[in-house]
Parts: structure tokens; sequence; C-alpha cells
């Protein structure tokens, strides 16, 4: 999809007029912060966010939860400041609807609210797993070239998208990554540390299994290329592939199936999730 076809994705405030609400909890969050004399990953650590995630909700490009306002507040020495938005997030939080181009939404609604969310990643990492740097690297690099506006509009969506990990009841989630995926350097070695970083800190949630397949792997069940496999709520399984460009969201449910089957065989093949951190770990020590 060429940047002269590509319509503008909106974020979730946006597409509900709730702009307004998030730029302003996002510039209170900022002040109290630096008043406090907390970088955003001071901040993030003891709210349990990730910088990226932090940074987000003081642009006003993410939501900023109940739970996180209700902490912050103490924490800030706020005086019940920011506890007394919780009832409008939380209204807007109803409303809120995840905006994409237009090729995109159908699967980006699903994945907003899907039970179950799967992964299987070949080259890149995946969209959910990014920090903002890896992000603007990656947008960056794109070829055709995007402008400066379209870049920073695509980061603002991918890290509205992070905030499948944020929800109440948790979706199951999983990925298996080729290690070729973690020996990448994308955006060079600082921003690079830092996504493997945050692969550890995602990777400790509850609700998510990071594995990774060996590069020394002699057998492989599939060599067709990326995919996501979702169960959406209420709904059967779906998978969903692109390349070059060429989205497809698959519904026939004997494909999905033999998506489903390979996806089986390689999370059986590939490193238990204690290995696989252990071995993330073990290539953060050595950058």
């Amino acid at each position: 999809m060429t940047e002269e076809t590509d319509r503008r994705p909106e974020t979730p405030a946006e597409a509900e007029g709730t702009t307004g609400l998030f730029t302003a909890l996002g510039k209170m969050l900022k002040l109290l912060r630096e008043r406090a004399g907390l970088t955003q990953k001071e901040f993030g650590q003891t709210v349990g966010y990730g910088p990226d995630a932090i940074s987000a909700m003081e642009r006003g490009v993410r939501v900023t939860r109940p739970e996180l306002l209700e902490k912050a507040d103490e924490l800030l020495d706020a005086g019940g400041l920011l506890k007394q938005a919780i009832p409008e997030v939380r209204e807007a939080m109803k409303k809120a609807r995840t905006r994409h181009p237009e090729w995109y939404r159908g699967y980006a609604g699903m994945e907003a609210e899907a039970v179950e969310l799967h992964h299987y990643c070949n080259h890149a990492m995946h969209g959910l797993l990014q920090t903002e740097d890896h992000a603007r690297a990656v947008f960056s690099k794109r070829r055709p070239f995007l402008s400066e506006e379209t870049i920073e509009k695509r980061i603002a969506d991918r890290l509205s998208r992070q905030q499948v990990f944020d929800r109440w009841p948790p979706p199951m989630v999983s990925y298996v990554l080729e290690e070729v995926v973690l020996d990448r350097p994308i955006g060079g070695r600082h921003i690079h540390k830092e996504q493997l970083r945050r692969l550890l800190l995602v990777g400790s949630m509850r609700n998510v299994e990071i594995q990774v397949m060996p590069t020394g792997c002699e057998d492989h069940p599939n060599m067709d290329g990326a995919f996501n496999l979702l169960t959406p709520k209420r709904h059967p399984q779906v998978a969903y592939t692109e390349v070059q460009g060429y989205p497809r969201l698959i519904t026939d449910v004997e494909e999905v199936r033999t998506i489903a089957d390979r996806y089986g065989i390689m999370r059986a093949m590939a490193l238990p999730p204690t290995e696989s951190r252990a071995l993330i770990d073990k290539k953060l020590g050595e950058l």
C-alpha cells in the first residue's frame, strides 16, 4: 500500500472524539511525573508499564487506564486530581474502537477484542511487541519513503494496538519467534537492547508465552511465512497473513485448521518459554 492511497489511520480517541480528554490527562501525567523527579522509565516501573507506554499516554495516543490513574494519583501526590477523571475514562473506554487503514480495520477490530492471540514471526518483530523506537526505525526505512507525519501516525497506531495487553480479563497470547528476529539489530545496538528488554517484560506477563525457534533446528513445518491466529469473542478462530502489502483475513475453517495445526507443531518444536527467556536474556547480555 503506497502513501498516496493510505488514508490516515485514526487513534481510538480520535475515532470517538475523546482526544481532548486523553491529551489533557497525558499533559497532567507528564507535569506531575516531572514535578516528582521521575523519568518515564522510573515511573513506568512503579505503575507496571514500560517507558514507551508511558510516553504514548503522555502524548495522548494511548488510553490512560483507570488502574494507572489510581496508582499515579497517590504516587505523584496529585491530591485526587487524577482519580476525578476515572468516570470519564471508563465511559470513553466503552466507546473506544481501534481504527486503522481500511484494509486493516476488520482484523484490528477483532484483535482488540480477541480472547486468544497467537503469532508466528519469521523475520520481523511483531507489532504488538515493538518499542516506540523500534517501530520508528522500521517505518523510517520503509520503501518507498513515508513522510514524517505518516511515520508518526503509524507509530501512534501501533502503540494504540498494544492496549490489548492492558485489558481485563486479559486474552491468552503466545508467540513463536524465529531466532533471527532476536539477532537483527533494527535501529542499532541501543534500540535493539531496549527491544529485547521489552520482550522480557511482555514475556513475564501471566497471560503471555514467548517461545524461540532456534535457527539450528533442522526441521520446520511452516516455510510459508508469518501469520497470526486469533479467536474473536464468541466467534470461530481466524487467521491473518500479509505479504508484500497484500493482507488476507482467512475465515475458511479448513484453512484456519491447517495453519493452527502448523502452529501447534512449531510450539512443540520451539524452546519452552523458560528456556526462550534465558536465551533472550543471554543475547541481551552480549550486546
